[in-house]
C-alpha cells in the first residue's frame, strides 16, 4: 500500500470516502474536496513526469502552508518520488546543504524565497525550479506554477509502489553541526496515520486542525494525515504572524473536533482577556507536544473548557513522532509523565550497551514501532548508531514508573526546544566559531516564558578584539534560520571545562538561567 491510496480510493467505484467532501481547508479560506485534491495532484504528477521526475527522484518543497503543498506532496508520492520537505526558515547556506545532500531534481518553491535561492542556484543539482508567485514577476530560470496545474487530471500508468519505498525526507538538526535527513517510507507514513486514528478513534465526521508548518511532522503527519485516512476534514493554518484569535475563530466556525496546539499557543489562548467569548463547543481534544504544558495552564484549561481533553505527546521525527501520550484522564495524577506508548509502539529504557533497565532506573529511551525510520540519508554511521534491530535510540533519558508511564529525565544530547523546534547547540557553535573574533563558544538553552527555551551564546572573544553582541547577531542572520539565532549573547573570559576538555554546560545553564526571566528592555 502506498500513500496515494488516501486519494485514489475516493474516485473508485467501491469507496468508503465521498470524493465530493472537503478534504483540506486553509483557515477560513479556500478549500479542496477529495476529488479536487486527487485530480490536481495527478495534474502536478503529469507535469513533474514531463520534467523527468520518476521513481526514486527527489522533489523539493519550499512553500509556506497552502493547499498547493498537499498537491505537490501527493504528486511526488504517486510517481514514486521522494518529497524533500524543506524548512522555510533555513538560510541560503542551510538550503544549499539540503539540496545538495538530497540531489533534489525539481524544486517547488514560493516566490518569497527567490533571493535565498538565487545565490546558491549554481551550486545545487536542481534541474527545474517551479515558482508559486501570487504576485510579482519571476525570473526566466523559473517555471510558473501553472506549469503544474494545466495538465491532464488523470495520471496514466502510475508506477507500482511497495510500502517499503521512500516517500519523504525531512532534515533534522544534527549534533555534529550538519542536519540529518530522516527517510520515511510509505509504510511509515500510513502506519503513523493508522496509529493515531486508532488511538483517538477518529471518524469521518471529525474535523482535524493543525497549526504548525507543513514541512514538519507536527503538522502534516500529526492529525492531518490520519484525518484524511478516515475521510475527515483537515484544516491548516496560514504561515507567519501567528494569531491565536484566528485559530480560535477557525475552530468555532468550522466545528473543529481535534486541534494540535503547541504549549506557547495554549498559553496565548488562556491569557486572552476575552477568552469567555469562545465556547469551542465542538472541540473534543487538544493535542500538544514538544514540551510539557505547565500546571497552571492545565488547571485553567479545565476550568474554561471542561469538555475538552488535553493530550500531551512525546516522540521524534525519526523514532515515531508520537510514541507516547498522556491521556486527559491521567493529567492530574500522572502529569509529571509523558504517558504510555501509543498503539503498536514499544518503549524501553536501556543502558549504553542496549540492555533493558528495570523500572525506576534512568537510561536512554528506545522506541520501536512501524513508524521508526530505517535510515538517515547518506549518514551510515549515524544510522548504525541510532537504528538498532528496529529500535530507535532517541538520545533522550527517562525511566518507567511502577504503573508503566514514561518519565523524562533530561536530554542526553544538549538539544534546545524553542517554540516546538529542535535546536542543537553543536550546529550553532560550528557557525560561531568561524567568526574571526570568536575564540571559544558554548550554546545553551535558557528558560523563556513564551517558547519554553531560547538560545544563549556564551562567547570567549579573541584577545584584544572589540566583538559586540550586534556583530554576533548580524553574523548569524545570514548563516542561520531565524529561530536558531541567539536571543542572548554573553561574553566571558573562559568557559568551564572538565579535565578532559569538555565544556561543563550544566554550570553555564545554572549561571545564566535567570536571563530568560528578565523583562525585555
Amino acid at each position: 500500500m502506498d500513500v496515494s491510496f488516501l486519494l485514489r480510493r475516493t474516485v473508485q467505484d467501491a469507496r468508503a470516502v465521498d470524493g465530493g467532501k472537503t478534504a483540506v481547508l486553509l483557515d477560513n479560506g479556500p478549500s479542496w474536496t477529495y476529488e479536487q485534491l486527487h485530480a490536481l495532484s495527478d495534474s502536478y504528477a503529469n507535469a513533474l513526469r514531463k520534467m523527468g521526475v520518476g521513481k526514486g527522484d527527489w522533489v523539493g518543497i519550499l512553500l509556506y502552508n497552502c493547499l498547493e503543498y498537499w498537491a505537490v506532496y501527493f504528486a511526488a508520492a504517486k510517481l514514486g518520488a521522494i518529497a524533500v520537505r524543506l524548512n522555510f526558515r533555513l538560510s541560503s547556506e542551510e538550503l544549499e546543504y539540503a539540496l545538495q545532500d538530497s540531489d533534489t531534481h525539481t524544486l517547488c518553491f514560493e516566490r518569497a524565497f527567490l533571493e535565498r535561492l538565487t545565490s546558491i542556484r549554481d551550486s545545487v543539482p536542481v534541474k527545474h525550479y517551479v515558482c508559486l508567485a501570487r504576485e510579482g514577476d519571476i525570473p526566466e530560470w523559473c517555471l510558473p506554477w501553472d506549469t503544474l496545474e494545466h495538465n491532464e487530471p488523470v495520471l496514466s500508468d502510475p508506477p507500482w509502489l511497495s510500502g517499503s519505498e521512500a516517500v519523504m525526507l525531512m532534515y533534522t538538526s544534527g549534533t555534529t553541526g550538519r542536519p540529518k535527513g530522516a527517510l520515511w517510507t510509505h509504510n511509515n507514513t500510513l502506519w503513523f496515520a493508522t496509529i493515531q486514528a486508532l488511538k483517538w478513534n477518529l471518524q469521518p465526521s471529525d474535523v482535524c486542525m493543525t497549526t504548525g508548518p507543513l514541512y514538519h511532522v507536527g503538522a502534516l503527519e500529526d492529525l492531518a494525515l490520519p484525518g484524511l485516512l478516515v475521510g475527515a476534514q483537515v484544516i491548516i493554518t496560514k504561515s507567519g504572524g501567528f494569531d491565536i484569535r484566528r485559530v480560535l475563530n477557525a475552530v468555532e466556525h468550522n466545528r473543529v473536533t481535534h486541534v494540535f496546539l503547541f504549549p506557547f499557543m495554549i498559553y496565548e489562548m488562556l491569557n486572552l482577556p476575552d477568552l469567555d467569548a469562545y465556547k469551542l463547543e465542538h472541540l473534543k481534544v487538544i493535542v500538544s507536544g514538544g514540551d510539557p504544558v505547565l500546571p497552571w495552564a492545565i488547571e485553567r484549561l479545565h476550568e474554561q473548557f471542561p469538555h475538552v481533553g488535553l493530550v500531551q505527546v512525546y516522540g521524534l521525527t525519526e523514532g515515531t513522532p508520537i510514541a507516547a501520550c498522556l491521556d486527559p484522564e491521567d493529567v492530574y495524577h500522572k502529569g509529571h509523565t509523558v504517558g504510555k506508548p501509543m498503539p503498536l509502539t514499544e518503549i524501553k529504557i536501556a543502558d549504553d550497551d542496549g540492555r533493558s533497565l528495570g523500572k525506576r532506573e534512568v537510561g536512554e529511551i528506545w522506541i520501536r514501532s512501524p513508524v521508526v525510520a530505517h535510515e538517515y540519508w547518506r549518514k551510515p554511521e549515524a544510522t548504525r548508531e541510532t537504528f538498532v534491530d528496529g529500535w530507535c535510540r532517541t538520545g533522550d533519558l527517562g525511566r518507567i514508573d511502577e504503573d508503566g508511564y514514561l518519565i523524562m529525565a533530561g536530554r542526553k544530547k544538549d538539544m534546545i526546544r524553542s517554540g516546538g523546534e529542535n535546536i542543537y547547540p553543536a550546529e550553532l557553535e560550528n557557525v560561531l566559531i568561524q567568526h574571526p573574533k570568536v575564540r571559544d563558544v558554548a550554546i545553551i538553552g535558557v528558560p523563556d516564558p513564551k517558547y519554553i527555551e531560547t538560545v544563549c551564546a556564551v562567547i570567549v572573544p579573541q584577545p584584544g578584539s572589540d566583538l559586540s553582541e550586534q556583530e554576533i547577531l548580524d553574523y548569524c542572520k545570514s548563516r542561520l534560520a531565524g529561530y536558531k539565532k541567539p536571543r542572548y549573547v554573553v561574553f566571558v573570559n573562559e568557559l568551564p571545562r572538565t579535565p578532559s576538555g569538555k565544556i561543563m554546560k550544566y554550570r553555564l545553564r545554572d549561571t545564566y538561567r535567570s536571563l530568560g526571566a528578565q523583562p525585555e528592555a
